[in-house]
């Protein structure tokens, strides 16, 4: 029988002081929530759509030491295909290439090995991203999306309004 990594099996790398886990159990989700919330992505994402978001993928966090730094998600079936999202790395930890080693240890987990395509949308980092093989889709009638930018805004409106 195959050797398969699974949702359940967590990963760690380490580089100094700093590490990267895929255990979701030490994941601070309240640093995770503060930064999402005033990304360009997600921003006025609420702590619980956060929550479920983790829940549901598999999960790189990034700290110097016990404190959370960075994260990177990709949301996948284990088996053919992984969307990388919610990439980042704290402003006064940028400039020592821990992005850029976020994402290496992202591509390197054994899941990724078997997936057949892997996704990002980025309007900040496609020389980032490029560095790891990923390329522009830029095709006619390829990808396709329903796209929903301020969707996290908009539920705090509906709030406003009753």
């Amino acid at each position: 029988m195959e050797n398969t990594v699974t949702a359940t099996d967590d990963c760690q790398w380490i580089k100094g002081t700093f590490h990267i886990t895929t255990d979701k159990t030490v994941l601070d989700i309240p640093a995770i929530h503060r930064y999402l919330t005033r990304s360009t992505w997600a921003a006025g994402i609420d702590e619980q759509t956060v929550r479920d978001s983790v829940e549901h993928s598999l999960n790189f966090g990034l700290f110097d030491g016990e404190k959370q730094i960075g994260f990177a998600r990709f949301i996948t079936d284990y088996a053919t295909f992984a969307y990388l999202c919610d990439v980042y790395v704290l402003e006064e930890y940028q400039g020592k290439n821990l992005g850029g080693w976020l994402v290496e240890c992202c591509q390197s987990h054994p899941v990724c090995a078997r997936l057949r395509r892997m996704m990002l949308f980025t309007t900040t980092a496609p020389w980032l991203y490029e560095k790891f093989g990923y390329e522009p889709v830029n095709r006619p009638d390829y990808a396709w999306a329903i796209t929903r930018p301020d969707i996290y805004l908009k539920k705090d409106d509906l709030k406003n309004e009753a």
